[in-house]
């Protein structure tokens, strides 16, 4: 078992209360491996757990804190700080509301903020529903745009989508198809392998070695279809050769995630959201981890969404959140030992 001082605090928000989220919560409080991997500091509405508790068959033991002294519970159990802000009648299961958005968008902001003021050294969140969210917060685009500008963020910051055999990154994310090419270019590509490099060394892989998609189809094959992977896409790939990164491509997109499970890549970055996404959610939907790379602090949620269709039949895969919560665990204990050794 790890020692308790050698294990990262962990702020959890608890996520729409309409979806599953109340379970997972639950769920993941419940767990051995978590327990040995970080002390929670779990951030909701306890009633609102207590549901998801008798949902999932689990008694918590948990301590209970206030948000201005929870260090003062100790790491011997995982910590509950209970806002008090909303009253389970008023949840309407399966449905996107004011209510749960105002739930939702809380807790994170209270997480973010515990992170932000060096009180936790990860933040993780069971799954939003972002048209709840965004009743609360009508600027929320993504959780990109909201920690921005709870934080006062101004670096740069992507989504990762992480499996145990493979990472994918993406130059262009939430953007009209329409204006993918046009978004292309040397600097771009070279800044996402940058920071992709950087997310990887710090979750552990001392050498990366990355995996570029094309963005035509054969990835141009040539210039036949395209010349992004001529003009761009190999000029950008030759320019992070040069810095020294192990990458490698560009690689048609239909083939390019068997190649890198073939090949022992770490990551593939891709041009643009589905292109990526897809295949991450096909080789595995129910273990995916998003984490917010860029960030002073590790930030992981599971890649899917809140399920409204089985809220409330205690049948949720703990799983992606599982491991969400471990690779913010790992990222968080490399983050605290560089630090020290510098």
């Amino acid at each position: 078992m790890t020692n308790n001082t050698q294990r990262p605090v962990i702020a959890l928000a608890m996520g729409d209360p309409a979806g599953i989220s109340p379970e997972l919560t639950a769920r993941l409080l419940s767990l051995s491996d978590i327990r040995d991997a970080a002390h929670i500091v779990a951030i909701g509405d306890r009633r609102i757990l207590d549901e998801g508790a008798a949902c999932a068959g689990l008694t918590l033991d948990l301590a209970s804190a206030s948000l201005e002294n929870f260090e003062a519970a100790g790491t011997t159990r995982h910590v509950f700080i209970d806002l008090g802000h909303l009253d389970p009648a008023d949840v309407e299961r399966g449905e996107a509301t004011l209510a749960g958005g105002t739930f939702a968008t809380r807790n994170f902001r209270t997480a973010l903020e515990l992170a932000h003021h060096g009180r936790a050294q990860a933040v993780c969140f069971t799954p939003f529903n972002k048209k709840a969210m965004r009743y609360a917060y009508p600027g929320y685009d993504d959780e990109i745009r909201f920690v921005a500008d709870v934080i006062g963020f101004t670096g740069k910051v992507r989504e990762f989508n992480v499996l145990e055999k493979v990472w994918n990154a993406r130059v262009t994310s939430h953007i009209p198809l329409s204006e993918v090419a046009s978004s292309l270019s040397v600097e771009a590509i070279l800044a996402e392998l940058e920071l992709t490099q950087a997310c990887l060394k710090d979750a552990g892989y001392d050498v990366p070695k990355i995996a570029v998609a094309g963005l035509n189809p054969h990835a141009g094959d040539g210039g036949s279809f395209g010349m992004e992977e001529i003009d761009i896409i190999g000029p950008a790939i030759e320019a992070a050769r040069a810095q020294g990164y192990n990458v490698d491509g560009p690689f048609p997109a239909d083939t390019v995630f068997l190649r890198a499970l073939k090949d022992g890549f770490q990551a593939v970055l891709t041009m643009y959201h589905d292109q990526g996404q897809i295949a991450m959610k096909m080789m595995g939907f129910d273990k995916g981890v998003t984490m917010m790379g860029g960030l002073p602090f590790a930030l992981c949620t599971p890649a899917h969404g809140t399920a409204y269709d089985i809220a409330g039949k205690g049948i949720a895969d703990v799983g992606a959140s599982r491991e969400a919560i471990l690779l913010a665990a790992r990222m968080a204990k490399r983050s605290a030992a560089q630090a020290a050794a510098a």
